[in-house]
């Protein structure tokens, strides 16, 4: 007997949706996202403390690196497209010469040599936790945690095992 036919209504409660880089390239202009595991996250904009952080960290590392002329340095909004159902913008990004491939004209495609995110109140657990498993399973080779009212650098390595604590700077 067909279900619909018989009255039996027909639920489906597993179904979870999967979202893309595809979609990701849909979504509205006018606010920043990220994609972590095929959800969508939106990012709030930064207050005026974080942005000053951000100004001064870049300063600092487009410095070292173009003195060594090492790399290649960049801030947000940039897309790092990790996979097709993980795309973030971290605060800076550093990527190596060695590695300049990576980089295209829309995005970073793989695993930058070092990410810095910045801590928001607001998605602070999102950058320690979902985005610290995140950056290591792609191969994001060092990631620096800043926290604003610390006013302290996390600094973890990755290696086989996962991100280890390297130093608080």
């Amino acid at each position: 007997m067909i279900p619909e036919l018989s009255g039996e209504i027909m639920t489906k409660t597993d179904v979870t949706v999967k979202f893309t880089y595809q979609d990701y390239l849909h979504m509205p202009e006018d606010r920043r996202y990220e994609l972590v595991e095929g959800e969508f996250f939106m990012i709030p904009s930064p207050n005026e403390y974080h942005q000053r952080i951000s100004r001064e960290l870049e300063y600092a590392l487009m410095t070292f690196v173009k003195k060594r002329k090492s790399g290649f340095v960049y801030y947000a909004p940039f897309d790092v497209v990790l996979s097709d159902e993980d795309v973030v913008q971290p605060d800076i990004i550093y990527v190596s010469k060695e590695r300049g491939n990576i980089i295209t004209h829309n995005n970073i495609q793989g695993a930058p040599d070092l990410v810095v995110e910045i801590l928001s109140p607001k998605i602070s657990y999102r950058d320690r936790e979902i985005k610290r498993k995140l950056y290591g399973k792609h191969g994001v080779k060092e990631y620096w945690i800043v926290d604003p009212i610390k006013q302290a650098i996390e600094v973890l390595s990755n290696d086989v095992a996962g991100y280890k604590k390297n130093r608080h700077i």
